[in-house]
């Protein structure tokens, strides 16, 4: 699968519904976008966003990119995606972290998790997600979170993949054993970790899809190691290899002044030769 990430930006121009639509019409398998709701900079918080793109939409898959599992109760999670997966004809993907920034959190006043808590609570928030997904009254008790008898109805219709954005040796390894996708970014995990990296969460010996989130310019220089530029062809010959590294998914978020346009030319110039190399 190849997706698109699009913004959350509120700004004065900014249509995330539009480049989803956009982004549907070109062929691209799935839009996402990432959940940082605070900032001084004008946004959309991401799941109301997400339920807008997937009501002017058909097709296309919509992905969180990933949601900070500190910021909402994993029990009200399970409900909130349960329902924008049956109201989007079984189209959502929830991806899920044990969330990145900790001056976010002390801003909201939610408290700064250890490193360790954010692991911990990151797996028990699927244990209570996949919980309510599939039993009734269902009882859990974590470390950080906890259900008691708890209930939702109805049940998702179609599993709902869970992909988590994971980087340390212990989330690693939880991704091997719980998850359906694995969403590393170039710029935190670039091709020297991210090998190794993979080869751990797939020695737990189930089937996680691995997917590279990977910015790119296509036409410009590259403005840091963790982005792709270059021609078109150079950028094809780059996502090539890490195709060959075994991404064979990827996201794709493009930079620069007019990012409809780049996602014009990738659909145009570099997925159809992506596309021949994993099918």
């Amino acid at each position: 699968m190849f997706g698109l990430g699009i913004s959350t930006s509120a700004g004065p121009g900014a249509d995330p519904v539009g480049d989803a639509r956009a982004a549907e019409e070109l062929g691209f398998d799935f839009v996402s976008a990432s959940d940082h709701p605070c900032g001084s900079e004008p946004t959309y918080e991401l799941w109301t966003m997400l339920t807008w793109v997937a009501a002017a939409t058909s097709r296309i898959r919509v992905a969180t990119r990933v949601l900070g599992v500190p910021y909402r109760p994993p029990a009200m999670v399970a409900k909130m995606a349960e329902t924008l997966h049956r109201l989007s004809g079984g189209r959502l993907i929830l991806g899920l972290g044990g969330g990145y920034s900790d001056e976010e959190f002390r801003a909201f006043g939610l408290g700064v998790p250890t490193p360790r808590e954010k692991v911990d609570g990151m797996v028990e928030a699927i244990h209570v997600i996949r919980g309510l997904w599939s039993e009734s009254h269902f009882t859990y008790e974590g470390s950080r979170y906890h259900t008691d008898r708890a209930t939702i109805e109805p049940k998702p219709l179609s599993p709902i993949p869970i992909w988590l954005g994971t980087y340390g040796p212990r989330a690693l390894d939880a991704t091997g054993r719980l998850a359906d996708g694995w969403i590393p970014s170039l710029g935190f995990a670039p091709p020297e970790r991210a090998v190794p990296m993979r080869e751990r969460v797939l020695s737990a010996g189930r089937p996680v899809e691995c997917v590279y989130n990977v910015a790119f310019r296509i036409g410009a220089a590259a403005e840091g190691d963790g982005m792709v530029a270059g021609s078109a062809s150079e950028v094809t010959g780059r996502l090539a290899e890490f195709v060959a590294m075994g991404f064979t998914s990827m996201n794709f978020t493009p930079v620069g002044p007019d990012p409809r346009a780049q996602a014009e030319r990738l659909a145009g110039e570099v997925l159809p030769a992506l596309r021949a190399l994993t099918s």
